[in-house]
């Protein structure tokens, strides 16, 4: 008799928000995951939680002999790694004149070299396993752009060119794809909004860009993460997916029902 594989997935950022919730939903089908993460106290809350499904690694995924050692380790607790969820991610705020060299590293190493780490250091274990999904949590600022987030927005759109060419290179085996979210109730979302002088204001306005007027929550993109890296999401790699309420599908105006009505062959260039 065959022994049943259990499969593992390795997820980064995995402590709090989308990466928890990722974890989940991973173990509720049945996958072991291993979350890695500096924030050492929810890790170790977790860890606990969950017993044997699930094993926390405190390293910094920005640093090549962190990655190194954290992916190691969970080769030797659970001997293959099938998915790589690369979903660390800082937020500051800066423009291009005034962010300092410092800050744009920071964000740059955080938000796009961790993902290029972990996908080179993860990639031979994802192949000896049989193949399997990598997932790059990007954003909806992939596309569209705040203000004030020169290098969020940067990093967040150049992870769309390397998850095309992950799943260039290393197909058929491994495919490679970017989920984009909106806005999502996360810790580091609830964060930036306290930062404003109105707090609640800001949430409302974050609410009133999305057309299903409501902020995501991080379960609903878990579920999207699950789904793309199961053999029913077989035939999609190299994409790019927007899970992001509808930001930036309409055009904003002022131009009313009735006044639609008397206009004919407006052009939007």
């Amino acid at each position: 008799m065959n022994k049943q594989i259990i499969k593992t997935a390795f997820i980064t950022g995995g402590a709090k928000g989308i990466g928890l919730a990722t974890a989940k939903a991973f173990i509720s089908e049945g996958i072991r995951v291993c979350i890695v993460d500096i924030d050492e106290n929810e890790g170790e809350k977790i860890q606990a939680a969950f017993g044997n499904k699930l094993l926390f690694i405190y390293a910094d995924v920005s640093k090549t002999d962190e990655v190194q050692w954290a992916v190691n380790k969970c080769i030797e607790h659970f001997g293959r790694i099938d998915y790589l969820i690369n979903n660390a991610g800082i937020q500051r705020y800066s423009n291009a004149l005034n962010c300092t060299e410092e800050e744009w590293d920071l964000v740059m190493n955080v938000n796009l070299k961790s993902y290029f780490l972990c996908t080179k250091y993860c990639l031979p274990h994802i192949q000896a396993s049989g193949g399997g999904c990598i997932v790059n949590v990007a954003s909806v600022q992939s596309f569209v752009a705040t203000a004030n987030a020169v290098h969020y927005v940067t990093a967040k759109t150049a992870l769309l060119g390397f998850t095309r060419s992950v799943a260039v290179d290393f197909a058929p085996a491994v495919r490679c794809i970017a989920v984009c979210p909106g806005t999502v109730y996360t810790p580091m979302v609830l964060d930036s909004w306290a930062l404003a002088s109105d707090p609640l204001l800001i949430e409302q306005e974050s609410i009133n860009m999305h057309l299903v007027k409501r902020v995501a929550q991080p379960s609903e993109i878990a579920d999207l993460v699950v789904y793309l890296c199961s053999p029913k999401a077989g035939f999609i790699t190299g994409q790019s997916f927007r899970i992001d309420g509808g930001i930036g599908v309409g055009i904003p105006g002022s131009v009313k029902d009735d006044q639609k009505k008397k206009i004919n062959g407006i052009a939007l260039k």
